[in-house]
């Protein structure tokens, strides 16, 4: 890696962690700060092909500092076949969420959506830092409504269902839509069985290309 391409890195790394503008600048006005400190979590690799991009940390996420250290990233693991070790290696994997910091719960218990100032702040601006990303796995919707814009469908299912068109269409890398591997969505796996019978050997297959 060149010496300036280390150091806009480095910058990069060092402003997300700084970052406190949902807290300090709520999108929403002053009423809707974020209620914690926080915490960004985040992987940018100068080095990984393949670009992990979720919703927002979780709370163990959130505590840890780690990226999908919970029961989402045990399945998450296992959809992509690879060890805890191989999937935070940043020469493997970049993971970079939709937002950055826990969000927090809403009135059910159920973590809210990523913060609406991260993206727009920079989103871009880490897609930017690393060209050599070929293989984009889009959990979720707000991960899917940004990588893939008006080419996602209407439901996430929907989305997902069109893995075939996704993946070969896009101008830049190649973008592979995937349910979100929470606990939560143990029912959804259940009514959609073509998802394990044939997304998951699609997926497989990539990532084992990608890594080695």
């Amino acid at each position: 890696m060149a010496d300036k391409q280390r150091d806009d890195l480095a910058d990069l790394r060092a402003a997300i962690a700084a970052c406190r503008i949902c807290r300090d600048t709520p999108a929403r006005g002053p009423n809707h700060r974020l209620p914690h400190e926080p915490r960004p979590v985040a992987v940018i690799s100068p080095a990984a092909r393949i670009l992990i991009c979720g919703q927002a940390p979780g709370l163990r996420v959130h505590e840890s500092g780690l990226p999908f250290n919970d029961a989402s990233g045990d399945r998450l693991r296992q959809w992509l076949q690879v060890t805890r070790d191989q999937f935070y290696d940043p020469r493997l994997f970049a993971i970079v969420p939709m937002g950055f910091c826990f969000p927090g719960y809403d009135d059910k218990g159920s973590d809210l959506p990523p913060r609406r100032e991260c993206a727009p702040r920079w989103r871009q601006a880490a897609m930017d830092a690393m060209p050599q990303i070929e293989l984009v796995l889009a959990i979720g919707q707000y991960a899917q409504g940004w990588h893939l814009g008006d080419r996602r469908s209407a439901t996430m299912t929907e989305t997902v269902r069109n893995w075939r068109t996704h993946l070969g269409s896009n101008s830049g890398p190649a973008v592979l839509a995937l349910p979100h591997p929470s606990w939560r969505n143990t029912g959804w796996l259940k009514k959609n069985p073509w998802f394990e019978a044939e997304v998951l050997p699609v997926l497989r297959e990539r990532v084992k290309k990608l890594i080695v």
